[in-house]
């Protein structure tokens, strides 16, 4: 299986993704925990970043940790139209750049659903996945994806 470097601002659900797409039991009560704070290791198939780096702008901390991983997976939650990823934010990686919206479980306007998935693309996601940590909605075409 193949690296993936997870990167998206604080709370879009990156942590809870990896945990629960590498099988670990991810609650509602367990989803509130504190925020990551440096890269982790996840199941040795994800690396969770802070999302301070892409908040910040520390593309310089992405691109060196991007070393690491064979695809980087650029995370918007769907109920956020906040985007920090700029228009053609995937080129500094030599590496496929994957697009998730999280949280679809709690995505109800299909309308915002569209917009994220045109902020993902516009960011240079050549692929993107749509998914809830809680149903597991969309993880087996994303482990699917991270086979071939």
């Amino acid at each position: 299986m193949k690296i993936v470097m997870v990167i998206g601002k604080t709370g879009s659900g990156k942590t809870t993704l990896c945990k629960a797409i590498s099988g670990q039991d991810v609650s509602i009560e367990e989803m509130s925990y504190r925020s990551t704070q440096t890269t982790d290791i996840i199941n040795g198939t994800f690396i969770d970043t802070p999302g301070q780096y892409i908040e910040n702008k520390w593309y310089g901390s992405l691109t060196i940790i991007s070393a690491d991983c064979d695809i980087m997976a650029i995370c918007q939650d769907c109920t956020s139209m906040e985007s920090v990823f700029p228009p053609s934010f995937a080129g500094i990686f030599a590496k496929p750049v994957i697009g998730i919206i999280t949280k679809m479980d709690l995505c109800e306007d299909m309308d915002s659903v569209k917009m994220v998935e045109e902020m993902l693309s516009m960011a240079g996601a050549e692929t993107i996945f749509k998914v809830s940590s809680l149903s597991k909605v969309g993880f087996e075409e994303i482990k699917k994806y991270i086979k071939n």
